[in-house]
């Protein structure tokens, strides 16, 4: 791939650049206790999605929700305060190890801009635990939609334009192939897809496509992505 024509990365942020899979388990099983410490991640990725596809708000107000959905199936501590346990763990999701170092490196190169179903608090707190890699973000309270919602690419296409940048200048990069890959390859843009899960079967707590989208790249994280445009450090 000739990077030279790209001047504009756009990222999914979580998934790609934050790990909510851990998060998201993690959680669980602290707050469970017992009830919880005899489940598989698929186990509670399951009640997960579902829950999240019930309660689909703003990040930083939709788990409580989230959360007592999956309590309700997994027989869980479904108290206030469990719920408000789990809804401030989100904005503690951890980054990936090779995120931070990687976005600073492509940084030195590309403009470095967003994209995420998070709202603007929770962006907020991933941005800073990335170490505030990116000139530019695009959130679901501002666009009104989600991805796979084209209409999020959109919005982003139109933000960008404003800046002199075209469609075929920006490379997209991400993890989901349901809410990224495959609306990003329609609508026409170059895509990297980051294999998180490249060791491990399914799609965990991304939701499977209904197809599968053969990307432009296909990397197994940031840091590749960075060594394959820069050369190993």
């Amino acid at each position: 791939m000739d990077f030279a024509r790209f001047k504009v990365l756009t990222f999914d942020i979580v998934g790609t650049c934050i790990d909510f899979e851990k998060g998201v388990l993690d959680a669980v099983r602290r707050i469970g206790g017992t009830a919880a410490a005899g489940l598989s991640d698929d186990d509670i990725f399951g009640p997960y999605m579902a829950g999240r596809d019930l309660n689909y708000g703003r990040s930083s107000e939709a788990f409580v929700e989230v959360y007592l959905h999956i309590a309700r199936e997994l027989g869980l501590p479904a108290t206030p305060q469990a719920a408000r346990d789990f809804q401030l763990s989100v904005l503690e999701w951890p980054a990936f190890d090779d995120s931070a170092e990687a976005l600073a490196r492509l940084r030195t190169r590309f403009r470095l801009v967003a994209m995420t179903n998070a709202d603007r608090t929770a962006y907020s707190a991933y941005n800073h635990r990335l170490g505030l890699p990116f000139n530019d973000a695009v959130t679901c309270d501002e666009t009104l939609c989600a991805k796979p919602d084209p209409r999020f690419f959109d919005y982003n296409r139109g933000r960008q334009s404003a800046f002199g940048y075209s469609r075929d200048e920006i490379l997209h990069v991400a993890q989901s192939q349901h809410h990224d890959i495959g609306v990003a390859r329609e609508l026409g843009y170059t895509v990297c897809w980051i294999e998180r899960r490249h060791d491990q079967p399914g799609y965990g707590a991304s939701p499977e496509p209904k197809a599968f989208t053969e990307p432009d790249l296909r990397l197994p994280s940031l840091g590749a992505l960075a060594d394959t445009i820069f050369g190993a450090p």
